[in-house]
């Protein structure tokens, strides 16, 4: 599927649209009246390049508007422009903005308004091959709040025919069967694109393996954007386990939209930044730094994001992970150190890496930012199932 960062800010994306079959056998995609009804829906992009992106799937097609408005792609009744939240990279900041806007409605929205029944008659399957709390209950919180229904796996890769050898593919058919949208967490890097590959219906990344947690990004800029005001031009110091943290990659894909942006990598040697982030921030001309100093990094970020050292990515390198684990630890004496300004974030769960006599400064704001989540993720349903 193409990404909203693929195109100019004047591009819109058409959505999934099913294959037919030929008499030859082969597939095609019904391409000229699924962008024909399309286009219905916004008027105004009329000049256009068709081209196809097999990139994940055939059955998808992008489409380039040239010379328009982007800003009228979001208006009220017209399709979103993904398929899929699948990575932190389909995002551009005119998208960013506009899903932040709609995560500010949600906010406004009470038990039984009239916003609070957008999504009745959906269903949403939520598949969790990895625990959760935050992020499963958030997403299941957010369909029910807005009308819609929710038949949920948890611990899918042992309570579910995954267990009997079901391939991922096999269930995802299956599953779309009985819902409209799919979100899914998975322990392989790379599983949400196969699901999303399979799936004639919207799929959602809850996370995948140390892979990505675009919908965790994406509460993350929310948050950051709430508590200081202002994306462009901050600091931001990423702690702890930055090699196996998908929050992190993800964070560090959606931080690079925005100019002036500084990221400090602060972790224990075994689990460093992989160098593909550091290159993709490179090539968006963001300024990086590596430190082993959390408390010179903390006494210079907007923000201190800190993260648990992922006992479960280690595998049996024990050694590795006691070696990692309390290496970076945000307490009272960093808290002495932060500017007034400046804000605690973490993804959650914590262990020991932020001590709970943290909680009471108002700089902590990870709690915060978990329920930030809940109007993200209202939007996403929202915006997926029913459009701007």
């Amino acid at each position: 599927m193409a990404t909203a960062s693929s195109y100019s800010s004047s591009s819109c994306l058409l959505r999934k649209s099913m294959p037919f079959r030929e008499a030859n056998g082969g597939y095609r995609n019904d391409f000229v009246y699924s962008q024909a009804k399309f286009f219905k829906q916004l008027p105004e992009c009329k000049s256009i390049v068709l081209s196809a992106d097999n990139k994940y799937s055939r059955s998808r097609m992008q489409v380039r508007a040239m010379g328009v408005d982007k800003s009228s792609c979001f208006d009220k009744g017209n399709k979103f422009q993904l398929s899929d939240i699948l990575e932190a990279q389909q995002f551009d900041r005119d998208t960013l903005s506009a899903i932040f806007e709609v995560a500010r409605e949600m906010e406004k929205i009470e038990i039984n308004s009239p916003g609070s029944q957008i999504l009745k008659g959906y269903l949403m399957a939520t598949l969790f091959y990895e625990p959760s709390t935050r992020t499963r209950l958030s997403f299941e919180s957010s369909m029910k709040r807005l009308g819609g229904e929710v038949l949920t796996t948890e611990n899918a890769r042992e309570y579910s025919s995954a267990a009997k050898g079901e391939t991922l593919e096999d269930t995802i058919r299956t599953v779309e069967g009985y819902s409209d949208i799919i979100v899914m967490r998975h322990f392989e890097s790379g599983a949400a694109k196969r699901a999303a590959n399979t799936a004639s219906i919207p799929v959602i990344n809850a996370g995948d393996g140390p892979g990505q947690h675009p919908t965790q990004a994406l509460l993350d800029v929310y948050t950051i954007e709430r508590e200081l005001g202002k994306l462009e031009g901050i600091k931001v110091g990423l702690v702890g386990d930055l090699a196996n943290g998908r929050t992190v990659r993800s964070l560090a894909y959606l931080l690079s939209k925005y100019p002036n942006v500084k990221i400090y990598f602060v972790s224990p040697e075994v689990v460093k930044m992989k160098d593909d982030i550091k290159m993709y921030l490179t090539s968006k001309g963001i300024e990086w730094e590596e430190s082993a100093d959390l408390m010179e990094v903390a006494s210079t970020c907007d923000v201190v994001y800190q993260t648990r050292i992922q006992r479960e990515r280690f595998g049996e390198r024990t050694n590795d992970y006691e070696k990692a684990r309390g290496k970076y630890i945000v307490d009272k004496a960093v808290l002495g150190v932060m500017q007034k300004h400046a804000v605690i974030m973490h993804p959650l769960p914590r262990l020991d890496e932020i001590t709970v006599d943290v909680d009471e400064d108002p700089r902590a704001a990870y709690f915060r930012q978990a329920k930030n989540g809940l109007y993200i993720r209202m939007a996403l349903l929202k915006l997926l199932l029913v459009g701007w």
